[in-house]
């Protein structure tokens, strides 16, 4: 039972009021911390606990993050864009205070607590054009599997040689939602597009030349897709799209 049922209950069962009811939930929809604001209701919103996104604050903002979400009764949460040397930091506080703590380099990404199994309908497939498109593609990896996602990868097959995404046709085509992962011109979000009959999940990503714009030639590319049931993410935003994917294959 969550906190806003045992609230309910204890309503139901006469042991508080309803006025007191109503200022436990205000109190309770998120902790203050000062510098930062926890959302403590947001699973019950969204089906999902609230992420901490690393980038921008200090490794004791972030404990701090993890204590408060520790204390109102979060058991696993996941870090993004947490690089190694704050990892490092984290690590050690979290471990000292009695949780495990999982750091993924090429992901940028940790988790505090474990991780579950998968319990979505089916796969989730994270396809990349290109090697260099590996760290979002890792970011969207770990984060499907935190959600409960089984996550089949095809790295390293764009449109410059699109046999290599061929020989992986049955992977593909098996997957329940298929996230694609390019840089440069983003056309292989459209090939797999044309290929699957599930949802696709484009993720622009900041690599390619001048002409691409970090990742805008390539954004822009994937808005504009002929392919039906193409939607797309922000530039680089494997979180996003991993988030997206797992609502799909839970059918949220």
């Amino acid at each position: 039972m969550d906190r806003i049922e045992k609230i309910i209950s204890e309503v139901r069962d006469g042991k508080i009021s309803t006025e007191d009811a109503a200022e436990m939930l205000r109190n309770e929809s998120f902790a203050d911390l000062g510098y930062a604001k926890v959302d403590l209701d947001r699973r019950r919103r969204r089906g999902v606990s609230e992420v901490i996104y690393g980038a921008g604050k200090t490794a004791d903002q972030i404990c701090g993050i993890v204590d408060s979400l520790i204390e109102h009764g979060q058991r696993s949460i996941l870090i993004t864009r947490l690089d190694e040397e704050k990892a490092e930091i984290v690590r050690a506080k979290i471990i000292s205070g009695g949780e495990t703590f999982l750091y993924d380099t090429t992901a940028a990404a940790g988790v505090v607590g474990t991780v579950k199994e998968p319990d979505g309908i089916g796969r989730i497939a994270v396809v990349t054009a290109g090697t260099s498109d590996i760290p979002v593609a890792e970011e969207a990896v770990f984060t499907a599997e935190f959600l409960g996602n089984e996550v089949v990868r095809i790295y390293d097959a764009g449109v410059a040689g699109i046999h290599r995404l061929l020989g992986n046709l049955d992977e593909l085509m098996s997957a329940q939602v298929v996230i694609v992962i390019a840089g440069m011109e983003g056309a292989l979000a459209s090939v797999v597009g044309g290929l699957v009959s599930v949802p696709v999940i484009a993720v622009p990503t900041s690599v390619g030349y001048g002409a691409s714009f970090e990742g805008l030639s390539a954004l822009l590319s994937m808005l504009n897709s002929c392919a039906s049931g193409v939607s797309v993410v922000n530039i680089d935003n494997g979180y996003g799209a991993a988030y997206q994917a797992s609502q799909i294959n839970h059918r949220y």
